[in-house]
């Protein structure tokens, strides 16, 4: 949108055309990066030290060791995030 925008295309005929709404969009482009991605980063990376200390760890000691580095969350968080990023275990 913002290159159409350059271009001279208003926004809110880009909106109409795609049926979105202008509200959401002004207000991701106020902040790009919301407060629960941030959030979701800092698991992650917490779940990957802790897998990259102990390969074979599945997620739940995983999820414990992230917790001992201050992020918590719960085991299917830490599920769904390692399965993500590819940290589970190999067995």
């Amino acid at each position: 949108m913002t290159e159409l925008a350059g271009a001279g295309i208003p926004v809110t005929v880009t909106c109409r055309v795609l049926r979105l709404s202008c509200q959401p969009y002004y207000r991701w482009l106020k902040d790009p990066i919301t407060t629960s991605e941030v959030v979701q980063a800092y698991r992650a990376n917490a779940l990957f030290d802790a897998h990259k200390d102990d390969p074979e760890f599945g997620h739940r000691l995983l999820a414990d060791e992230a917790r001992d580095a201050g992020q918590a969350m719960a085991d299917r968080t830490a599920w769904r995030i390692a399965s993500a990023n590819g940290c589970v275990s190999p067995m």
